[in-house]
């Protein structure tokens, strides 16, 4: 196991701020609920689920702790959208300016909407992390797609369930809200499974520019710290 702590990493800050870019684009399209064949979502789901990708990419490269740490600054970027979201749209409208019912109605739901993305993110991407590090840990190293794949399994369930059911929850039908759960879920999943031999490519591409492939040996696993 290598020590990360003074590590300087050629691409770790480039996935972070794609990580952070995909989360935040994420959470304003998911304003829309919209039909993609069989599929009903938030349009969010179209992006939302490479977030996934690059935690395992992460997890599996750099360690659980680089990855908590990423997790938190998407965590940090996201309130801040809300808050900023949230006192544009109290402040009053400039004169002439006739669209402030349009903003509420695209981003005055996005508050409500960003602070279930939290509570599900958190769960959802800690939960990711946790299993593809253990998981690593027990096969030793092989088998990446197990790992790619059970962590998603995990991670996405209870991220679908809880984003879906504390944002739309009181809006939505309930037939609708265990319409969009049961899409998201399966388009989540069936999309890291489709891109499983580009994952297999990054993750073996940034170990070999890293030269890095680490361990959560003896990791302290809690996701209440940034520490690395």
């Amino acid at each position: 196991m290598t020590d990360t702590s003074q590590r300087v990493y050629r691409y770790y800050d480039l996935i972070m701020a794609s990580f952070v870019a995909v989360l935040l684009i994420s959470n304003v399209a998911s304003t829309k609920i919209l039909v993609l064949g069989p599929f009903t979502f938030d349009g969010g789901t179209i992006l939302f689920p490479i977030s996934y990708i690059f935690g395992d990419i992460l997890t599996e490269v750099y360690g659980y702790a680089r990855s908590r740490r990423v997790i938190w600054a998407g965590f940090a970027a996201n309130l801040l959208m809300a808050m900023v979201f949230a006192l544009v749209g109290a402040l009053p409208p400039a004169a002439g300016w006739e669209h402030q019912e349009a903003y509420e109605v695209i981003l005055g739901i996005t508050p409500r909407i960003v602070l279930a993305s939290l509570v599900a993110y958190f769960a959802g991407s800690f939960s990711n992390s946790w299993v593809m590090a253990k998981m690593k840990v027990l096969t030793s190293g092989r088998w990446l797609w197990t790992r790619t794949i059970a962590s998603t399994l995990v991670g996405q369930g209870i991220d679908t369930a809880l984003f879906v059911v504390l944002a739309f929850y009181g809006i939505l039908p309930t037939a609708l809200l265990t319409s969009i759960v049961i899409s998201n879920y399966v388009f989540k999943c069936a999309l890291e499974a489709t891109v499983t031999p580009i994952t297999y490519k990054v993750v073996n591409g940034l170990k070999r520019a890293e030269n890095e492939d680490y361990y959560d040996i003896e990791t302290d696993m809690t996701p209440f710290s940034v520490d690395v």
